[in-house]
């Protein structure tokens, strides 16, 4: 097949949590968008769910202002100046950046209790949250356009933890209807953020149960093909840690990461599987096909094709363990360099120019070269 052929296949955004890193996020959408993409479908949790809501949220060619204005907006506090050289330098500048976050919040994201929760008494307003969200609402309402994201073009998709159940619950603008607070729940990350309540049900941030929302994008798939771009923002993968210092952040990384590539591996295996399954019942005679045992072959339902391009944040060296709450100016404009190079890193890449060529049902690329 020649690489230019126009294949129809629905494109789909499938983006991690990961808290300041997200900026990685709108990076690799900036260049998506640059390159003549249509977004389709958008699927987020956390941060993630944030960054999906300002895509889905507003007609495309107001999409990467938008982006950048969230961005810009959560990222105030800080200007950006010539930073020391050095990583060590630098790592100094990103944790006092950090404890500043710590200390007075985020501009239009979050903000300290007063009184602090350890003093309201139980089940008191403020008593499970150190941070309140309530300006991440009025940004979500000056940002996003909940009628067009509701009844526009793009699908959008988020997941949050029914703090009662422990199950993970998923919004879908197909069949519901998503308000800023649907946003939030998928941020509420205890016990920084106070739980969210919907329709009488409290929720926690999806990240909890899955912080890549690969699974329900699978599960929930159509008869098209679909070419499904994971921006993840922790790695699975990654150095052993030389010192007591570095383990937090390498334990994030796993904790976080959702086990990408496990994930990835695993659906690729079972959609192989499903696909084989459909054509050894085709091949069943006639008198075989009602048997129970053959009709679970099938799965009642078209197997599309599936390519899947992995964007993954990898670490600089002057980062800790507080990567995803450091809100500088600096690190956002580094975080979104980072996103739109590994984007064009891959849609440059000849494999993936050429991958229409594979006849393979499930199609996987990691092509974005690691930063130093």
């Amino acid at each position: 097949m020649n690489a230019t052929t126009e294949i129809k296949e629905l494109d789909v955004l499938v983006l991690q949590g990961g808290g300041a890193l997200g900026a990685y996020q709108a990076g690799a959408f900036e260049t998506l968008f640059a390159s003549g993409r249509h977004t389709d479908w958008v699927a987020g949790v956390s941060i993630g769910a944030i960054n999906a809501a300002l895509i889905a949220g507003n007609p495309a060619g107001r999409r990467v202002e938008r982006l950048r204005m969230f961005w810009e907006r959560v990222s105030q506090a800080t200007a950006v100046f010539k930073l020391p050289s050095g990583f060590a330098a630098r790592g100094i500048f990103n944790e006092l950046s950090a404890g500043t976050v710590m200390a007075t919040g985020v501009p239009g994201f979050f903000q300290p209790r007063f009184p602090p929760a350890f003093l309201m008494p139980p089940g008191s307003a403020g008593a499970t949250s150190f941070y309140d969200t309530a300006p991440l609402r009025d940004t979500l309402l000056d940002l996003v356009d909940f009628d067009y994201l509701n009844d526009g073009p793009t699908r959008f998709s988020t997941g949050a933890v029914n703090v009662e159940t422990g199950n993970m619950i998923w919004f879908d603008s197909a069949h519901d209807r998503i308000g800023p607070e649907h946003v939030m729940a998928s941020g509420a990350l205890p016990p920084g953020f106070p739980a969210v309540e919907i329709d009488g049900q409290f929720y926690w941030d999806g990240g909890l149960v899955s912080n890549t929302p690969l699974q329900y994008v699978y599960d929930e798939r159509g008869p098209d093909d679909l070419c499904v771009f994971q921006v993840d923002l922790f790695s699975a993968r990654g150095p052993l840690p030389a010192s007591v210092w570095d383990i937090e952040a390498r334990a994030k990384d796993i904790r976080f990461s959702s086990r990408t590539r496990l994930n990835t591996d695993m659906l690729c295996e079972m959609h192989t599987s499903h696909v084989a399954g459909r054509r050894l019942y085709e091949k069943l005679p006639p008198e075989l096909r009602d048997d129970p045992d053959a009709r679970a072959l099938l799965t009642n339902r078209h197997d599309p094709k599936i390519t899947v391009a992995h964007l993954i944040y990898r670490q600089t060296p002057h980062e800790t363990q507080s990567k995803d709450y450091e809100f500088s100016r600096s690190s956002m404009l580094d975080h979104w360099k980072a996103g739109a190079q590994d984007t064009a890193t891959t849609l440059a890449h000849p494999e993936w120019i050429a991958r229409h060529d594979d006849p393979a049902q499930v199609r996987i690329f990691d092509l974005a070269d690691a930063r130093p």
